[in-house]
């Protein structure tokens, strides 16, 4: 999994001129990428970085100040621009694979008792978000074992 964490002052996601999605205080936007290897550790692994990584104003994580995050989920971000002008997307999951550890990251934080708003899997969206800082890392589970 790979997850690019921007921290917003605030974030929503519409489908079809539809807000589907919404936090409208400090906390984080969670745009998350699913490769084929990943399992549901993954998706624990992920999640409980996410929502303890101090990276909110005054070095605190989501889960000290109790902050929303937004997930969104993006398959691009498995897109490899290596070769040639046209990005290839075989790094990332299929719907069959990413749709169920997508949602069973989303159950992960809401199991640590975050406030958790998400897009609609596999829609095009439309994100906006209010960017504070600006602050945006990436984290790769494949750099966390």
């Amino acid at each position: 999994m790979r997850a690019v964490l921007q921290r917003v002052n605030r974030a929503r996601v519409t489908v079809d001129g539809a807000v589907v999605g919404a936090i409208e205080s400090p906390g984080l936007l969670v745009l998350l990428g699913v490769t084929h290897e990943d399992t549901a550790q993954t998706a624990a692994t992920m999640a409980e970085k996410c929502w303890r990584l101090r990276i909110l104003d005054g070095e605190v994580s989501c889960a000290d100040a109790g902050a929303p995050l937004l997930v969104v989920s993006q398959f691009t971000l498995y897109g490899d621009v290596r070769r040639g002008r046209r990005p290839s997307w075989s790094r990332a999951a299929g719907r069959e694979h990413s749709e169920p550890m997508y949602e069973r990251f989303v159950a992960e934080l809401r199991d640590r008792g975050a406030r958790v708003e998400t897009g609609v899997f596999g829609a095009t969206m439309d994100v906006e978000s209010v960017n504070s800082g600006p602050f945006t890392v990436l984290v790769d589970s494949a750099e966390l074992a």
